[in-house]
């Protein structure tokens, strides 16, 4: 009895028990279309911050918008030089001495003989005034010489004195003349001495350095260690050229007269109309370069001895009345095509971005913009075919 018992409890825990409670059958399926729906945003985000993280940038070259003039496209050659006065000085005394005046400054335009300075120079003063005192007194000497020589030749005429004093008569005489040409030397001497201690413009032109104080030595060959060569720098501001080195592979393209266009780096902006002066006749084995002289054809108060400069040589049949308007540019390089466009693609923070442009003239190896770009922006040059908006950039150096 209790066997049997035992035996149906046990089978009766076997059985499926259909009275208990399950979960609704459609949330999981809610769970699986949310997260298909939720997938392209999934593996949007994983590309941006994943795999387009470790994709490796493309290494292009890049070049920026530019202003240029329309004259370059017609440019043959471009040198670069420096502005330099073909009129220039350092002016120095011929004699030594300490330094009591000067009388200009950086800057002070002078006339040709203007003083410029002066050394200490009483000792010189009084032998000069010595030698004019010893003129005098020769130039007394040689009238008494004279008149006695007048007498004497008289009374000699006449019969009344020897021939032996007469002769001592003419000797003094003639001695006494030559004491007044010595003495008159020896007061040009004198003077040349005293000039010698003033130092005076050797042209008009303006002051560009001053190299000597009041109270230092100056000496013609700066001699000593304590000693000045020169006191200042003068140059003839109007003898400003630019002095360019061009290529021995490209001097044949340069000849006198031609119209050059001169471009400062100080005033970028501004072109100076110009023309071969000269071509040096030697070349500089180092550099392999000819220099070439450009001179200006109006000197503007702006340009100053030193300013570094670029030279672009033009045609020789020029027309300097030709269009020169500034305009942007682009290298030709930087342009490519997308759906029948003209195209380039910007850099910005180093992704590329494709911008529709459109082209005016052709300007040598640069094209002008009419829009789409602005001056100062970075492009890529030759772009990758497979290149498109959004790819990461590297730059090359």
């Amino acid at each position: 009895m209790n066997d049997s018992n035992a035996h149906k409890a046990d089978l009766s825990a076997l059985k499926i028990d259909r009275t208990a409670k399950v979960g609704p059958p459609g949330r999981w399926k809610r769970w699986l279309h949310l997260l298909w729906l939720l997938m392209p945003v999934i593996l949007y985000i994983a590309y941006n911050f994943g795999i387009k993280e470790v994709t490796p940038a493309l290494k292009v070259k890049t070049a920026r918008v530019q202003m240029s003039t329309g004259t370059k496209a017609l440019t043959e050659l471009v040198a670069t030089g420096y502005v330099v006065a073909q009129i220039n000085a350092d002016v120095s005394s011929k004699a030594t001495g300490r330094l009591k005046k000067l009388k200009v400054e950086e800057g002070d335009n002078v006339n040709n003989g203007d003083i410029i300075a002066e050394l200490e120079n009483d000792d010189i003063r009084a032998e000069r005034d010595l030698a004019l005192a010893n003129l005098k007194r020769s130039q007394a000497d040689s009238v008494e010489a004279t008149l006695n020589y007048s007498r004497q030749k008289r009374l000699f005429d006449a019969g009344h004195i020897s021939k032996e004093v007469f002769d001592a008569a003419e000797a003094a005489f003639r001695r006494a003349a030559a004491n007044v040409e010595a003495m008159e030397a020896g007061a040009k001497a004198a003077e040349v001495a005293l000039e010698n201690t003033i130092i005076r413009a050797p042209f008009a032109g303006t002051v560009l350095a001053k190299h000597a104080d009041v109270g230092e030595m100056v000496a013609p060959f700066a001699s000593a260690s304590s000693s000045r060569g020169a006191v200042a720098t003068i140059a003839d501001m109007s003898s400003l050229e630019v002095e360019a080195d061009v290529s021995e592979s490209n001097i044949n393209k340069v000849t006198p007269k031609q119209p050059c266009e001169i471009v400062l780096d100080a005033y970028p902006d501004v072109r100076f109309a110009g023309h071969v002066k000269k071509i040096v006749p030697t070349a500089d084995r180092t550099r392999a370069t000819v220099m070439t002289k450009v001179a200006f054809d109006n000197i503007d108060s702006r340009v100053l001895p030193e300013m570094s400069a670029r030279v672009n040589f033009l045609p020789l049949n020029f027309d300097s009345t030709a269009e020169a308007q500034s305009t942007k540019t682009i290298l030709r390089d930087a342009l490519t095509s997308r759906d029948n466009h003209q195209v380039v693609f910007k850099l910005i923070n180093g992704v590329a971005q494709e911008a529709t442009i459109q082209i005016g003239r052709q300007l040598g190896n640069e094209v002008e913009i009419l829009s789409g770009l602005d001056v100062g922006e970075e492009i890529i040059l030759a772009p990758p075919g497979g290149l498109k908006t959004g790819d990461k950039i590297e730059v090359s150096k």
